[in-house]
């Protein structure tokens, strides 16, 4: 069967509750897009009001303070929120990634620490971090169980691979500038090729599930994984997957039943949250950013825009100002389209007035950047 590339756009809206704001709750509505991005604590909150109907910024509050929605670092070795339940696979599924890439990290090899070392003091670490820890608490912890200072560095490598969680420290999005971590209640299994593997094709389940169809390179692109890991959960998943053909050729693999709207189903215009997982979870990244507009968006230190999102594709970038909300699109819209994007902003500033009236203020400098374009400031008074 053959797919189009605005029907894969389509079926991604889909599943990430995007053709419409939905009645789920907030814990349920986590697990149904599989990963939030969460480098920048706002960006959850702001993702789950993009897609749920007459929730608030208190549920993802009482989530995560309850340990159903759980902050820490997953895919792409960045900071994801993840339904608690999905924690312990979803790590094990990751482990050879991380592995590689903190304890094979220069800034954690030149400590003279090894990869041995740092399961020799896991165990220990995570009894310490049995309640939540400062940074300089837990750092403090293993320079004594060390005997020596611990080099930043080598200290960050550690904590990123450590099976820790990063715990709630208040502020208007339950994470502020402050570090404090908590170990994982449910224990994965490390440095297991075994566990891993079969956890990965986990992973690639639910990956189909929240971001499908795909093929192998946007799987691997999602994660962090590489191919040939890939490769081999999909050919052990067999008949479980359903086979598609992409543009060009493209094999695509699907879950049998999973939602694949007609190509032509609206999209309303939507406010995006920075680093929204849609346009980070395939490898071909023109399913939702149209090439042009792509290096105006994300920026190559990897700070991904907040965007506006029209037809389902990226129109444009957003962010708070003193008056309101400044849209600035990069091609022509419709005066319908304006509007629309209008009671967006109406509904971003209710929801971050009494949260952060200057959400991303820092990332202000890249609009300097930015071509000459249709700015306006929303709601239009």
């Amino acid at each position: 069967m053959r797919i189009t590339a605005r029907a894969l756009n389509r079926a991604v809206l889909a599943r990430q509750l995007l053709l419409g704001h939905e009645p789920v709750g907030v814990v349920d509505a986590v697990r149904r897009v599989v990963a939030l991005q969460a480098q920048q604590p706002a960006s959850p909150y702001l993702a789950l009001w993009n897609r749920l109907a007459g929730s608030t910024p208190a549920e993802l509050d009482a989530a995560v303070a309850a340990h159903q929605v759980v902050r820490t670092t997953l895919m792409r070795v960045t900071l994801h929120a993840i339904h608690a339940e999905d924690y312990r696979v979803f790590r094990e599924a990751m482990d050879p990634t991380l592995r590689a890439t903190r304890l094979g990290d220069r800034r954690f090899t030149a400590s003279g620490l090894t990869a041995g070392d740092a399961d020799a003091l896991i165990p220990d670490l995570l009894e310490y971090a049995d309640r939540p820890r400062t940074a300089d608490e837990m750092r403090a912890w293993l320079e004594e169980r060390l005997g020596a200072p611990m080099d930043a560095g080598a200290w960050r490598m550690l904590r990123q691979y450590a099976p820790l969680l990063h715990a709630p420290t208040g502020g208007p999005w339950s994470f502020d500038g402050r570090q404090s971590y908590v170990a994982a209640r449910t224990r994965p299994v490390l440095a297991d090729p075994d566990v891993s593997a079969e956890a990965l094709q986990i992973l690639i389940r639910r990956y189909l599930e929240g971001f499908g169809p795909a093929t192998v390179a946007d799987m691997a692109r999602f994660a962090t994984v590489r191919q040939t890991r890939v490769k081999t959960a999909v050919q052990a998943l067999g008949g479980e997957l359903e086979r598609l053909e992409g543009s060009g050729g493209a094999v695509m693999y699907d879950l049998p039943g999973a939602p694949r709207p007609p190509e032509d189903t609206p999209a309303p215009p939507r406010l995006m949250a920075m680093w929204d997982s849609i346009l980070l979870a395939h490898a071909d990244r023109s399913r939702f950013i149209p090439p042009a507009h792509r290096t105006h968006v994300i920026r190559r230190n990897g700070d991904v825009l907040p965007t506006l999102l029209v037809d389902g594709h990226v129109a444009g970038v957003w962010r708070a100002v003193e008056k309101g909300i400044e849209a600035t699109a990069f091609h022509p819209l419709s005066d319908e389209v304006w509007e629309e994007l209008a009671a967006e902003a109406r509904s971003l500033l209710s929801l971050l007035a009494d949260r952060e009236p200057a959400v991303y203020r820092r990332y202000d400098h890249w609009w300097a950047k930015l071509p000459d374009a249709d700015t306006r400031i929303l709601p239009e008074r």
